[in-house]
C-alpha cells in the first residue's frame, strides 16, 4: 500500500514540475538553440551556457515588451500566441506521454491530448500577461 501511495504522489510531483516547464517551453527552445549554436560554433561550456541563458532572458523580454509598449490589440495576441503555440505543442506530449500506457483508445488519447495542451496553452498565455502588466504598472 505504501508503494502504491509513493508512486501516486510521485507521479503527481512529476505532473506538477512538467506543467511549470511547459509552460515555458519557448525560452526553454530558444535556450537549447542558442546553447547548440554556440557549442557547433567552438564555445566552451560556461559561454554556451551563458548563450543559453541570454537567448531564454531575450525571448521573455521581447515578448513582454511587445505586451508593455504596444497598444494594437492584435500584436499583443500575436505574441502571446507566439509564447503560446510552443507551451500547447509540450503541453499536449506530456499528457500523451503520461497517459499512453493507461488509455487503448486513440481518438480519447488524442482528445485527453489537446485538451491538456490547451489548458497549459491557456495558462502560459495567462501567466505571461500578468507578468507583462505587473512588469509595466510600476
Amino acid at each position: 500500500m505504501t508503494l502504491i501511495l509513493l508512486a501516486i504522489s510521485l507521479t503527481i510531483t512529476a505532473c506538477v514540475i512538467a506543467f511549470n516547464l511547459a509552460i515555458y517551453a519557448l525560452p526553454v527552445m530558444a535556450a537549447i538553440t542558442a546553447a547548440q549554436y554556440a557549442w557547433g560554433a567552438g564555445a566552451g561550456v560556461l559561454m554556451s551556457g551563458l548563450s543559453a541563458a541570454g537567448a531564454a532572458l531575450l525571448s521573455i523580454a521581447l515578448v513582454i515588451a511587445v505586451l508593455g509598449f504596444a497598444k494594437n490589440p492584435v500584436l499583443r495576441l500575436i505574441a502571446l500566441a507566439l509564447f503560446a503555440v510552443p507551451a500547447v505543442i509540450a503541453g499536449y506530449a506530456l499528457v500523451y506521454g503520461i497517459t499512453k500506457n493507461a488509455i487503448d483508445s486513440a481518438l480519447v488519447l488524442n482528445l485527453l491530448g489537446g485538451i491538456g495542451g490547451l489548458a497549459i496553452g491557456v495558462s502560459a498565455v495567462v501567466n505571461l500577461n500578468a507578468l507583462g502588466e505587473s512588469v509595466f504598472s510600476r
